[in-house]
């Protein structure tokens, strides 16, 4: 798999738009990371770690609804194994207009836009969340 990030996302997509309540996702750190930041900001109701296929490690995360509709509408990889997107902070992006969130790895972790400009850190945007 070349871009674990983008599975994740492929999946947790793909299992809103069957309004499944969990899906499995291969675990690793860097996908528990992110999902504790999309938990963090309420897109996700949680995840766990369980055990998948022939022993190895995976993550079964919990998707939020409101009423009917899923909480996440749109999730776009920004920083791509192909192409690197890496920014200051006075340029991290805002998405739609402060309403979504985008998913920062920064020397000091993964966090969340707003985490990242307080703490005047920049890094390689990973992806946004609306």
């Amino acid at each position: 798999m070349n871009d674990p990030i983008g599975d994740m996302l492929a999946r947790i997509r793909n299992a809103q738009m069957r309004h499944k309540s969990t899906v499995t996702v291969p675990g690793s750190k860097l996908r528990a990371w992110v999902l504790d930041v999309m938990a963090e900001e309420g897109y996700i109701r949680g995840y766990e770690k369980v055990e998948g296929k022939n022993g190895h490690p995976a993550l079964e995360v919990s998707l939020k609804y409101f009423e009917g509709t899923p909480v996440i509408r749109e999730m776009k990889r920004v920083s791509k194994p192909g192409r690197r997107v890496y920014m200051g902070v006075k340029d991290i992006p805002q998405v739609r207009q402060g309403l979504g969130v985008s998913i920062v790895s920064t020397s000091r972790g993964v966090m969340s836009d707003a985490n990242a400009r307080s703490q005047n850190i920049g890094g390689e945007v990973l992806c946004t969340v609306f």
